[in-house]
């Protein structure tokens, strides 16, 4: 029998059955389905991390008092128990670190925002140096971004995300409008650009101030992240982070031979964890998600089987009019892959309508990997293969005397 024959009779065979085909490959489906899922979305947290990260440089190291994801209770404990970095450790590194080509440091809290009658929550309150604004990326589209002078002087003057803009001060010129943060009156002097929302949380709620004043309206109780650029010359980040890590060490009073009591991370250390837990998570949703291919493999082959049984008279004919074993094997080989492609189809359709629903609803990042695609498929194909072996086998090797006996 030619392949494209047997595809036919396959086609002919499974619209024949339509509703058992659509039952026999639910497993599939659900199991490919939920693979294009998680890698779709997976692929796009990936895509949208890097491209964040990489708007802010390959050569930026951040100082914190802690690391930025912790693992465990005792990495919790461990770092808790460590010095806060101060305002006066962000000056010494500024007048030392001769190798950071750009400094900075900051604060965050959430806070309210108030304008007349209407308010906002959980809005993001920084304080910032002036150089801040220049290695988080931040693009100032109306007004002016805070100063150097607004932090020596400790100037009330802010600079505010599009969502404060819209909900609080619409159909007006914001700039120099007042708003009271967290019970202290500001004057806007500038708008960030509009980011929209990630991972559902809208990046553009939030105030941000000189860290002098920050520091004077909210305490000193918090630990400064210090953040820092070298230059792009090759090797520059990693001698800047060594001369960082001395000096802090020297003024911090650390022991040779004891670890750091503070945290040096890059662009490349976020990328690396981000992956991690990724694919961590990609990982497990995946072999559940196997769990069911296999369980559709198992109810192809069942089916394959109840297939057999239902058309003996049909293979005793195909083989008396000279039909090989080949043949017959080919044709249910066709069927049970071609039926397991079909799953296959329409698990990734649905996977990719999925991942685009939550973005569409939640705004998370998701990007459809092609390889992904090429391999559900080949897998799915594969699937229904395998688990077709058996079945296609016992039809094979039917008798054709015997089968032409067999009842209507």
């Amino acid at each position: 029998m030619e392949l494209s024959e047997a595809f036919k009779v396959a086609l002919q065979s499974l619209w024949a059955n339509k509703m058992r085909t659509v039952l026999t490959i639910v497993g599939v489906v659900i199991g490919i389905a939920a693979v294009i899922a998680v890698v779709t979305l997976v692929q796009g947290a990936n895509m949208w991390v890097i491209t964040k990260i990489a708007h802010k440089g390959s050569n930026t190291l951040t100082v914190t008092r802690t690391p930025q994801v912790i693992l465990t209770p005792d990495e919790y404990l461990k770092a808790n128990k460590r010095k806060n970095l101060t305002y006066s450790d962000f000056e010494y590194l500024q007048r030392t670190c001769t190798l950071c080509k750009t400094i900075g440091a900051q604060l965050s809290s959430t806070g309210t925002v108030i304008s007349g009658k209407q308010y906002s929550n959980n809005t993001d309150i920084n304080g910032w140096t002036a150089s801040m604004e220049q290695i988080s990326d931040l693009k100032v589209v109306q007004g002016r971004p805070l100063t150097q002078m607004d932090d020596e002087l400790g100037t009330h003057d802010i600079v505010v995300g599009y969502d404060i803009v819209e909900n609080l001060l619409p159909n007006m010129d914001p700039i120099g409008q007042e708003l009271r943060v967290d019970g202290e009156v500001y004057t806007v002097v500038g708008v960030g650009k509009k980011e929209g929302a990630i991972f559902g949380q809208s990046q553009d709620n939030y105030v941000d101030m000189p860290l002098s004043t920050y520091l004077h309206t909210h305490g000193e109780h918090q630990s400064v992240t210090i953040s820092a650029t070298a230059s792009t010359a090759g090797g520059a980040l990693e001698n800047a982070i060594d001369q960082v890590r001395a000096l802090l060490r020297a003024r911090r009073h650390d022991m040779p031979g004891v670890e750091d009591d503070f945290t040096i991370s890059t662009n490349d250390t976020f990328i690396s964890i981000f992956h991690e837990i990724t694919s961590t998570f990609a990982t497990v949703i995946i072999g559940i998600a196997s769990i069911s291919l296999v369980v559709g493999g198992v109810v192809i082959m069942n089916i394959m089987l109840v297939s057999v049984t239902e058309r003996t008279r049909e293979i005793g004919i195909r083989k008396a009019l000279g039909a090989r074993q080949n043949d017959v094997m080919v044709q249910f080989l066709f069927e049970s892959g071609v039926m397991a492609l079909i799953g296959g189809i329409i698990g990734v359709a649905l996977g990719i309508t999925i991942g685009k629903t939550v973005t569409l609803l939640i705004g998370f990042p998701s990007a459809i990997a092609f390889w992904a695609v090429a391999l559900a498929l080949f897998v799915s194909a594969s699937v229904g293969i395998f688990f077709g072996v058996y079945p296609a086998r016992k039809a094979a090797m039917l008798d054709p005397i015997v089968a032409l006996r067999a009842e209507l």
